[in-house]
């Protein structure tokens, strides 16, 4: 009976140690390293053995959906505050040409990088950083080129998964090629100046299959502006900040998913991590 007891305090000791430290506990596989503006994941597991993410590629004005490219950024430095050595957190700070300050915490998780952002508008004047771009890199992920990475690609129209060109592809705009989806009540003058989709999203999901489709790659971010397909074999959920008035400080929460190819998998995780998160429209706004 003592024998029994004992073991049952040990369970629910070590349960309890595991619940209190949340991500902390995770024996993730995911290790994460930036440097020169790129945040690289890696795993001993991960196809193609690591994610490289341009982060950040740009920080953006409104009114960029037909606009050259050089006067919609807001220039920007970023900084590497603190690293823990088992490259499990990373740590960054973004500081805008406006005065804007961007704090970023970056977490390696169970199924993938956890983002946490706290913008803040420190300065006497309105900041126009409306939406912003975190780069993800997946040519080594799927073993695809720019045209055959499409095939391997996806969003979510109409509540189902679409594969890349999607219904409603469209190949005309300032700059081609590429594709964007703008998010549910996003300004359509406000987005990336590539071919825009008529369709609406009806998941804040991007994602792609492995080479050898034993894996997903998806992102996603609360608030977000745009799904982006981009020229360098890259793939965009980029997160939105809507401005900043004097003094005014947002949050902004981002996932990176990387899982076994299951798509309930994803969409509970998903659900899990964005339970506002979701449209019942794809229709032109």
């Amino acid at each position: 009976m003592r024998f029994t007891r004992v073991l049952l305090m040990t369970v629910l000791l070590q349960l309890s140690t595991i619940s209190a430290r949340g991500d902390e506990a995770v024996p993730a596989d995911f290790r994460l390293s930036w440097e020169k503006n790129m945040l690289t994941v890696t795993g001993k597991n991960l196809p193609g053995g690591k994610v490289p993410i341009w982060y950040l590629e740009a920080y953006c004005r409104p009114g960029s959906t037909d606009r050259e490219w050089g006067k919609t950024v807001i220039g920007h430095t970023t900084q590497l505050i603190s690293a823990t050595p088992d490259g499990r957190v990373i740590r960054l700070r973004c500081t805008l040409n406006d005065g804007v300050t961007v704090e970023h915490t970056i977490r390696a998780v169970e199924d993938g990088v956890a983002f946490e952002l706290t913008a803040h508008n420190p300065t006497a004047e309105e900041s126009q950083a409306h939406w912003a771009q975190p780069c993800v890199r997946v040519d080594a992920f799927t073993g695809a080129d720019q045209k055959s990475y499409l095939a391997r690609s996806f969003v979510f129209l109409n509540g189902r998964l679409e594969r890349m060109p999607t219904p409603g592809w469209s190949t005309t705009a300032r700059y081609t090629p590429g594709q964007t989806w703008a998010a549910p009540g996003v300004d359509r003058h406000d987005v990336n100046p590539r071919p825009l989709n008529d369709l609406v999203p009806t998941s804040g999901l991007i994602g792609c299959f492995s080479k050898d489709d034993s894996a997903i790659l998806a992102t996603a971010w609360e608030p977000y502006q745009e799904l982006f397909q981009g020229v360098i074999v890259c793939l965009h959920s980029d997160f939105r900040i809507g401005g900043l008035k004097p003094d005014e400080t947002k949050t902004i929460r981002g996932r990176l998913y990387l899982i076994p190819n299951d798509l309930d998998l994803l969409q509970r995780v998903y659900r899990r991590d964005f339970p506002k998160q979701q449209s019942t429209s794809s229709e032109t706004p």
